[in-house]
């Protein structure tokens, strides 16, 4: 699970479900890797299931899902549920795309850690990866 160690920040970029259009994933995979933090991107069409074996296996800090499908909901709770089965609850899941107002606190009560919607600047992303998601994984339960 999290390290919780000095090294550079573990990050999963993962794209759920059928949704086929990775730029946005690809654009914050690439400012995160030039901010330091490590980041492993699985791709296209990743099932929950996937995205949370490969945030297990790789050691990951932080699971970062991009949404524009609109089963946001669904697909959130899913890794959400996968991680606690896996007792990886430590591994923080942020995310964004295109995710209505009303479904923002919903998705937070959940525990999803943050959402960025269309618009919001990279260095605002990289900095609250870089800020959040290390202190967020060493917080207990």
């Amino acid at each position: 699970m999290a390290s919780g160690s000095s090294s550079a920040l573990r990050i999963v970029v993962a794209k759920p479900g059928l949704d086929g259009h990775d730029r946005g994933a690809k654009v914050i995979a690439r400012a995160l890797r030039d901010a330091g933090v490590e980041v492993i991107y699985t791709g296209l069409h990743q099932t929950a299931c996937q995205i949370v074996e490969t945030a297990v296996q790789e050691d990951a800090d932080g699971i970062g899902l991009s949404v524009l499908s609109g089963a946001h909901m669904t697909l959130f709770a899913d890794v959400l549920g996968l991680l606690r089965e896996r007792d990886a609850a430590d591994i923080v899941v942020f995310g964004g795309g295109i995710i209505p107002q009303a479904d923002i606190a919903p998705l937070r009560a959940l525990g999803v850690a943050a959402l960025f919607t269309p618009g919001t600047p990279v260095g605002e992303i990289t900095d609250w990866v870089r800020t959040h998601v290390r202190s967020l994984s060493a917080t207990p339960g």
